[in-house]
């Protein structure tokens, strides 16, 4: 059985998933494919893929991987001293903010949404990184704002070596899903799986809080 899926969520099927799969059907070959990019599952050949539920086609089945997500902006004590707090996503503009770089090559724009209000913001910088944890890293060290999921900078977050900000702006949205063709015949061997997934709950590091976005 292949699937097609992002690093961090290979990880957490390796983690979680993968090994449970593997004790009760170990007949099953199962490759996991990292894939930076987003790929045609069908056409390439694959049984399912996982992606954030935003990234997930529309004509296919998708299944719950884990609770909702939600990015936020932040910066260290220190920078927001220096350089003072945004108090809408416009203020971005005036700010150094560290940029990512998507595996297309693109680069990410921060996207914000407030009652009902959305807005996508191609924020200036002059550092650009293409891994999470390096910008959590740079953000720490008060080079600038980054624009990175809740998970990635929840420890920092908790110490204060990490404040966030514009978290108004910052609701939840739809986390891992995994995803398979609705319109052909699920193998077995793939079915069992998807009922690993829909069992398994997500331990307190992959879940990202929504209390406070709720709001």
């Amino acid at each position: 059985m292949r699937i097609n899926a992002g690093k961090e969520a290979i990880r957490l099927l390796l983690a979680h998933v993968v090994p449970a799969y593997l004790r009760q059907y170990p007949a099953v070959e199962l490759d996991l494919v990292s894939e930076g990019r987003l790929v045609d599952i069908v056409e390439q050949g694959f049984d399912a893929g996982v992606r954030l539920g935003e990234a997930v086609p529309q004509d296919m089945i998708a299944v719950k991987l884990g609770d909702d997500l939600r990015f936020l902006a932040v910066a260290s004590p220190d920078y927001l001293h220096r350089f003072g707090t945004p108090k809408v996503p416009d203020d971005l503009r005036q700010h150094h903010c560290i940029r990512q770089r998507l595996p297309s090559g693109k680069r990410y724009r921060w996207e914000f949404e407030r009652r009902g209000q959305e807005i996508a913001i191609d924020v200036p910088g002059t550092l650009t990184l293409d891994d999470i944890g390096l910008m959590v890293d740079a953000a720490t060290d008060g080079l600038g704002i980054a624009f990175v999921p809740e998970v990635a900078a929840r420890d920092r977050l908790a110490s204060g070596r990490l404040v966030a900000v514009l978290e108004a702006w910052s609701p939840p949205y739809p986390g891992l899903m995994l995803y398979y063709p609705g319109h052909r015949h699920v193998p077995a061997a793939l079915r069992a799986f998807i009922d690993l997934v829909k069992a398994y709950e997500p331990p307190a590091q992959f879940k990202a809080s929504s209390a406070d976005a709720a709001r």
